[in-house]
């Protein structure tokens, strides 16, 4: 299974993508993140390595090559890929948990950042998953990986949504250009700090027909874990995310 996470910037994605990841390596499934989010650079640090894998855009010759090839049929030359296919230098392996990074802009006027949304839509497109094997995308913020054509290959649309107007009406959005691709979207709700809270969100989302599928707490260990640069371990947090796996792998079947 395939599954994109999505949503505002600052929401929690990529902490969604942790808890989501550490959860599927705790009941024996192969976990592949893909850092397809080319402005955040501190993935790695939560998923627990020391640094970043070298970019899959090195591996077709860096930025300035993947341009020229843009309007090949292929950028990639495998017809299929496996994550055991995968070099080495280009992912990070640790106890059935493995994360490759797209690219990411480094410098002042490289340019956009499209190049990359077309090898992450290639890339996504050309990987085989096995049955124990589960990928976990973490796409950049906003909707303009739908204009990219990056999730045409995925299986699902989890949306984080955190408690704000700007996040409900972007997650309204979201929906609607995913099943315009006939995608099956999800959302969850995350930074909640009551009960009430929780059902006030989720009846905004009912509105505007969106599934609310887990509530992830509030939960401080979380933010002094980003903010000093640890792995997230178990918290509260943890224990939330296992209904939400638990739907996700049920959706798959």
């Amino acid at each position: 299974m395939k599954i994109s996470v999505c949503g505002k910037g600052g929401s929690g994605k990529s902490t969604v993508v942790t808890l989501l990841a550490n959860e599927a390596l705790s009941r024996g499934l192969k976990v592949l993140v893909v850092d397809s989010d080319e402005s955040n650079s501190g993935l790695f640090r939560m998923l627990g390595f020391s640094q970043a894998p070298i970019p899959l855009m090195e591996l077709v010759g860096g930025k300035k090559s993947l341009k020229k090839k843009l309007n090949q049929p292929n950028i990639l030359s495998e017809t299929q890929i496996s994550l055991e296919h995968i070099p080495a230098r280009h992912i990070l392996k640790k106890d059935g948990l493995m994360l490759v990074s797209i690219g990411k802009i480094l410098q002042a006027l490289e340019g956009c950042a499209c190049p990359m949304g077309v090898l992450s839509r290639e890339f996504l497109k050309k990987l085989h998953l096995r049955e124990d094997e589960i990928t976990i995308v973490d796409m950049e913020a906003g909707v303009e990986h739908f204009g990219r054509g990056i999730d045409t290959s995925i299986d699902g649309v989890l949306l984080v949504v955190e408690p704000s107007l700007e996040s409900i009406t972007l997650a309204e959005k979201i929906r609607g250009l995913a099943t315009g691709m006939e995608k099956r979207v999800w959302a969850v709700l995350n930074k909640i700090s009551s009960e009430g809270l929780a059902t006030k969100l989720k009846g905004e989302l009912k509105r505007r027909q969106i599934e609310v599928i887990g509530v992830i707490p509030n939960d401080q260990a979380v933010f002094e874990a980003c903010l000093e640069g640890r792995a997230l371990s178990h918290t509260e947090a943890t224990s939330q995310t296992r209904d939400i796996l638990d739907f996700l792998l049920r959706a798959a079947i």
